[in-house]
């Protein structure tokens, strides 16, 4: 047994046997800013990036990929909605993240909703999420990261404000279009989250008539960076075929499959975690096979109930080039990203692969 192994199984019974039974006594959303807080702390000076780093870390060059224009270390990346205001990105890349996505954000401030917001279904291994797009908004959160230096891509996800004026579909649109360009000069890459549960209004820009207003907007910035799109897992395979068909006519980059799920038994909030799975898999199969006969190369990233390396592995046969969690995270511990990298070239080297990018698909051909 080598010592990566053992540092990461040693690591993982310490979180499941004692820290994660103190910290799930304690209001879900509360554990959560305390983490925040720590990892910021964490990642303010060399010395504690270091020792996280010892922890938690492992790379392999079997995980690197050259992804449009932008190199990924390793396919493991944290989803937005954790880190809503960009205050971990530094100690990130010394947990073992290949990128990292930040949001969503929104042009404005915004505190989310109100009363009770997250909820953890243990039996399912999933939460039940009504936060609503709390977060600093653009300018506060652009202040902040406008100077600083990252070793691993940094995805921002843009949405529109929670409120009764972004209604107005042209106030919509236009509160997208200040955080793509207030970001335009910082971010690696963006992502269009239009399948958000939990804003005033519902996912209005998920209707294919909207999101082509949307789309043709973003095209007419001349972004640089990929432009992605997060959908629904509950969204049908026709509204599915219309978002693919209109990213390709304006030229955006690819998707992430999946967001929440609305699709529940409680009166609102969206469900993360394991209660997603089966769904946000069979939404990425399908993108991947439709996106299989368009002349452009999407760039698909799965999400929705990665706790393990085979978890992680199975989205990538089935058409992801990269993977995102943050539900596998809370359950498993901050030492899940180095075991899901450590294990994942195993079950690459058994499969005989060089290289992570010849797995992608390897289920659907």
């Amino acid at each position: 047994m080598d010592i990566i192994n053992v540092r990461n199984k040693t690591t993982h019974f310490l979180y499941k046997n004692i820290v994660k039974p103190i910290f799930f006594m304690f209001d879900p959303e509360l554990m959560h800013n305390i983490f925040i807080d720590v990892g910021a702390l964490l990642g303010s000076n060399k010395l504690t990036k270091s020792i996280t780093s010892l922890f938690f870390n492992y790379q392999s060059p079997i995980l690197e990929q050259n992804i449009s224009s932008l190199k990924f270390r390793n396919p493991v990346g944290l989803s937005a909605g954790f880190d809503k205001n960009g205050q971990m990105v530094s100690i990130m890349d010394d947990v073992g993240f290949g990128f990292v996505e930040i949001g969503s954000i929104t042009a404005f401030p915004c505190a989310g909703n109100k009363g009770k917001r997250i909820e953890r279904l243990v039996n399912r291994k999933g939460l039940w999420v009504y936060l609503g797009l709390n977060n600093f908004g653009a300018k506060a959160i652009y202040e902040k990261l406008k100077n600083k230096k990252f070793k691993i891509p940094l995805f921002v996800s843009a949405a529109k404000t929670n409120s009764k004026e972004t209604i107005n579909e042209y106030k919509g649109l236009q509160d997208y279009l200040f955080t793509l360009k207030t970001f335009k000069d910082r971010a690696d890459a963006f992502v269009l989250n239009i399948s958000c549960p939990n804003a005033f209004g519902g996912c209005d820009f998920a209707s294919p008539s909207s999101f082509e207003l949307l789309a043709k907007e973003v095209y007419k910035l001349k972004l640089k960076q990929p432009i992605l799109v997060k959908i629904s897992p509950d969204l049908t395979n026709l509204n599915l075929n219309k978002i693919i068909s209109i990213s390709e006519k304006y030229n955006l980059s690819g998707f992430i499959c999946t967001n929440l799920s609305k699709k529940h038994e409680f009166s609102k909030g969206g469900l993360s975690g394991k209660i997603v799975e089966k769904r946000s898999n069979e939404v990425l199969s399908y993108v991947y096979k439709k996106c299989k006969f368009s002349k452009k190369k999407f760039i698909i990233i799965g999400v929705g109930g990665i706790f393990s390396a085979e978890d992680a592995y199975k989205k990538i046969k089935l058409g992801a080039n990269l993977v995102q969690l943050i539900t596998g995270l809370i359950y498993e511990g901050p030492g899940l990203i180095g075991e899901i990298n450590y294990n994942l070239t195993k079950l690459l080297k058994k499969d005989g692969y060089k290289n992570i990018g010849e797995a992608v698909g390897a289920d659907i051909r």
